[in-house]
């Protein structure tokens, strides 16, 4: 009967878990929903900032303009920009992160360029914290769907860096989502900006979250930036051109910063998501397995008394 008792109770906080499991995952679900329309929402300003910059474009030759965040300095040290979570439960999302962000570094260290982290996240905070890792900032506890306010904030500091000399170069790590099950760490170039990134117009892509036959999808749709629109050779500029994009290239910088959180944002719900569902099934599994075996000690257990009670009318015969 112990063996009944300690299978029912495991049975019933397994069941326990499980619910846990599924509510976490409709939450990672509805939050994923929000990141998405938070994307959507930015979307008309990054498509007018794009369309005066080509502008701008076809007014200016960038090559010809002395910016200091267009200028290319000598390499001595990179700043590496790590984005995390702040919390766990989301399979190998921040894991994957930290280890591109080490693989970087090192190749740095072997071609003998400095490096510094600014990091994004508690998870990757006390990471390099606990290994003394050189940390010029850190941001903690963001919103789980990042706002420009807090994008604009990243991005002051990367440029009082930058503008001040203190690095040549800032380069930004953290997960590309691509699916519900796919993320994938990258290393992309913040600044200097490259004029070639800034006017070319190359289609992007806008997730949704969608169900189908009681499972969650996610469709990608395709969408093209705007047509670039030349400006009136006539046009007067109340200010220098030059001045205008000066004032444009931080916006772009922000813009920038604030899809990579949006994009991470979305990639560790996806995985928190992905994870509480496996933990579910996991779980559905568990649950199979031992009321399996509570059904064998329970028949053996009948079985056992029916024996005792015949065995002990034999012997009263």
């Amino acid at each position: 009967m112990a063996n009944l008792k300690s299978i029912r109770d495991r049975i019933s906080t397994v069941k326990n878990t499980k619910k846990i499991t599924e509510a976490m995952r409709l939450v990672a679900a509805a939050k994923v929903r929000r990141a998405q329309e938070q994307v959507t929402a930015t979307r008309p300003f990054a498509d007018r900032l794009a369309q005066v910059l080509y502008g701008l474009q076809a007014r200016l030759r960038f090559e010809e303009v002395e910016l200091p965040l267009l200028r290319e300095r000598t390499l001595s040290k990179v700043c590496l920009l790590v984005i995390t979570g702040d919390r766990g439960l989301c399979g190998a999302y921040n894991s994957n992160v930290i280890k591109r962000a080490e693989e970087r570094s090192r190749e740095l260290r072997a071609k003998g360029v400095d490096y510094s982290f600014v990091l994004v996240g508690r998870k990757a905070i006390q990471y390099f914290q606990r290994r003394d890792q050189p940390i010029e900032a850190t941001y903690a506890n963001l919103e789980q769907i990042p706002t420009a306010g807090e994008a604009a904030n990243v991005a002051d500091k990367l440029l009082s860096l930058y503008l001040s000399e203190t690095v040549d170069h800032v380069e930004l790590i953290y997960t590309r989502f691509l699916s519900l099950v796919n993320a994938k760490p990258v290393v992309q170039t913040l600044l200097p900006l490259d004029p070639d990134e800034l006017v070319v117009a190359e289609e992007d892509e806008v997730f949704r979250l969608t169900t189908r036959g009681g499972q969650f999808e996610v469709e990608r749709d395709r969408t093209a930036r705007p047509t670039p629109q030349e400006m009136p050779s006539d046009m007067i500029f109340e200010q220098n051109p030059v001045q205008i994009l000066d004032a444009l290239l931080p916006l772009y910088l922000n813009n920038q910063l604030l899809r990579a959180l949006q994009e991470s944002a979305a990639s560790e719900l996806a995985a928190r998501m992905t994870a509480m569902n496996n933990a579910s099934d996991n779980a559905s599994d568990l649950i199979s397995t031992l009321t399996l075996s509570y059904n064998k000690a329970r028949q053996a257990s009948i079985t056992q008394e029916l024996l005792e009670v015949v065995g002990g009318a034999e012997a009263l015969n």
